[in-house]
């Protein structure tokens, strides 16, 4: 690059052919939660190119702690939850990923809704080979606990992607002010001890060292095809009703074919709003019901009310729909449902009034099947706002007049460039340009180098000690990984830390 480093103080572009990357996240399939989706496709997707040789490097979970978070679906071995993972893609995105999986061992936090690795996760990574450049999906959440070495001594090349605004989980518990300081200082000295530089998703997570933004996910071409078919659907509607009008008023009928009056008469769109979310009250579902509640009573909401079916399931929904019926609001709750699934095509208006998202996967699979999305002012939909489709608001009378705009008028038939935008082509490229280390990443001064070598020893020396691992909530006997990965590893059940009163 034009960096002017020659020699081996140049940092070597991401992009070189030949390279390993090693794809390291905090969750995996049949879990359908963004951590374990993004990663996948992005090393599905970057591997597809054939120039890198890419691990996915995931959590395997013991099979007793595997049904807490996919009952239906129980793995005795990593190879056969492998298998189903690399067969997901295929279904999902037409192709065979040609990916190395690697499996560590990880435990399910039941106070925390997500899976803490086992051991020391740098011993997982097949070769010296492959420890070249490392991807950290999570970084806070994958260090948070680490003992082990380094990643930036054991690999060229770390980046770090935030995915999960952690800070709103933590606020919303007991002391929660006094935890979001803890958090906020630990993701910043974990980030910066492991990680030559982090892209943010959004500004909607907190400040980082060493930090870029941006989007670097896309969606599943399924949706896009959804998208495409969409939009050849209305352009043929356009065409046949322009056609009908040529014709004199009376015979307009006569002169047209039937396949295309029936075109015309039929909606490219046949049904109103939805949201998809997991349910718990995080999730936007707060959000929800304020906004459908206000602008149902407003003035606008009575000339054109707001009725929703929602989908999800999950720990708050008996409360979210006690809340609804209270309030007396039109949602109609109907069990959880894949974004894919066939019947969710013809909805017309996605609503997302979500805050917590810091990009949320589901806006953008609604914008890339052709819908309007209603969604906040936030740095979370930053990306989303530059498309035609998406209606942002900043107060509720705006709420309202995005969704009367969208329940009245049709969508704008996405085009070809925004459809690219979003799909995982664009997404990688915009990945590769973000990971790229400039010599401020690469090169740092004495002092720099010396400041973290000293946060990572306090750090490890404090994760090395049972007591402190206990009590900030890495579970008990985290430290060492088990003999072997397989049904024979049976955890004791998880010992969340004692809640403070």
């Amino acid at each position: 690059g034009g960096t002017g480093l020659k020699g081996k103080d140049a940092p070597r572009s991401v992009r070189e052919p030949g390279r390993s990357v090693a794809i390291v996240t905090t969750a995996t399939l049949p879990w359908m939660t963004g951590t374990a989706v993004n990663p996948l496709l992005r090393a599905a997707y970057l591997a597809r190119r054939g120039l890198h040789k890419v691990t996915l490097v995931i959590p395997f979970l013991a099979p007793n702690e595997q049904a807490l978070v996919h009952p239906n679906m129980i793995f005795n071995t990593p190879e056969e939850q492998g298998e189903y993972v690399k067969k997901w893609v295929k279904e999902r995105c037409g192709f065979e990923p040609d990916l190395n999986l690697s499996f560590y061992p990880g435990r399910y936090a039941t106070d925390k809704y997500s899976i803490i690795p086992v051991g020391d996760l740098t011993s997982y990574i097949p070769g010296d080979r492959e420890s070249d450049i490392a991807v950290l999906e999570e970084p806070e959440h994958l260090n948070w606990y680490h003992a082990g070495e380094r990643w930036t001594d054991k690999f060229n090349h770390v980046v770090g992607i935030v995915h999960t605004n952690y800070l709103d989980y933590v606020r919303l518990e007991e002391n929660g002010e006094v935890k979001e300081k803890a958090l906020r200082f630990i993701n910043n000295v974990v980030s910066r001890v492991h990680c030559h530089k982090i892209i943010k998703l959004s500004d909607a997570v907190q400040e980082f060292p060493k930090s870029t933004t941006m989007n670097v996910h896309g969606v599943s071409p399924i949706f896009l095809d959804v998208g495409e078919k969409k939009a050849k659907e209305a352009k043929a509607k356009t065409e046949s009703t322009a056609k009908g009008e040529k014709g004199k008023k009376p015979l307009a009928s006569i002169g047209r074919s039937t396949s295309n009056a029936k075109l015309a008469e039929k909606p490219v769109f046949t049904k109103g709003a939805y949201f998809l979310g997991k349910v718990v009250w995080g999730k936007g579902y707060k959000e929800l019901l304020d906004r459908v509640s206000e602008h149902n009573n407003s003035e606008t909401g009575k000339e054109c009310p707001l009725e929703m079916d929602v989908f999800g399931n999950g720990e708050d929904l008996d409360a979210v729909q006690s809340n609804s019926k209270k309030l007396n609001l039109p949602l109609n709750f109907q069990g959880r449902k894949d974004h894919a699934a066939s019947d969710i095509h013809d909805y017309k208006v996605f609503v997302n009034p979500s805050l917590s998202d810091v990009v949320a996967t589901t806006t953008a699979e609604a914008l890339a099947m052709g819908k309007f999305v209603v969604c906040a002012k936030h740095p979370s939909n930053e990306f989303f706002s530059t498309f035609p489709n998406c209606l942002i608001y900043n107060n509720p009378e705006e709420f309202s007049s995005c969704v009367k705009k969208a329940l009245t008028s049709e969508p704008t038939p996405l085009s070809t460039s925004d459809s690219y935008r979003l799909s995982w082509e664009a997404a990688t490229d915009r990945f590769l340009d973000a990971a790229e280390l400039g010599p401020e990443h690469a090169n740092l001064s004495l002092r720099e180098k010396a400041s973290e070598k000293f946060a990572h020893a306090l750090h490890t020396t404090a994760t090395k000690f049972e007591p402190v691992r206990r009590a900030s909530g890495a579970g008990t006997n985290t430290l060492k990984a088990p003999e072997k990965l397989d049904a024979s590893w049976v955890p004791e059940p998880w010992e969340a830390p004692p809640r403070q009163k």
